[in-house]
């Protein structure tokens, strides 16, 4: 299965991280959602392989999203089965609702981000975007909630 997803995750503390050739970012505690790809021949594996970041089960750093993982705890991510190629759109929906944080995992399109920060938990919202992104079509929630 292929698509794009929202990837929800939490960090407790604040912390600064070097991210690959973007340098040093500070990322204060609070909630950060992240916005993936999944067209790959792997399709929706390339989440799981996030949860194994995060964990320890995987530690190799090949995107962005990579180097924050392991500092951070995943709520759950946001499954969208789709054909389209939805990420950019789905980046400019989150601009209303949380701050961006500059040329973040978007490396290979023109968006300002695609990883956003709130200080509350905007789940609901997230939830809400992927179903109108999708026209109500079926999302998953993996882990569920």
């Amino acid at each position: 299965m292929k698509g794009i997803y929202f990837l929800i995750l939490k960090l407790n503390n604040n912390i600064d991280l070097a991210i690959g050739k973007l340098g040093t970012f500070h990322f204060n505690t609070g909630y950060y959602y992240y916005i993936g790809s999944a067209f790959g021949t792997g399709g929706f594996k390339r989440v799981t392989r996030h949860f194994n970041v995060a964990s320890g089960k995987n530690n190799t750093r090949k995107w962005h999203i990579d180097h924050l993982l392991p500092h951070s705890e995943v709520i759950c991510a946001v499954l969208l089965p789709t054909g389209e190629a939805l990420e950019c759109k789905a980046a400019q929906t989150l601009i209303g609702f949380s701050e961006l944080i500059p040329g973040f995992g978007c490396s290979d399109c023109a968006c300002k981000s695609h990883l956003f920060f709130s200080e509350k938990d905007i789940k609901d919202n997230i939830i809400r975007i992927a179903n109108k992104l999708t026209e109500n079509e079926s999302i998953i929630i993996y882990p569920g909630i």
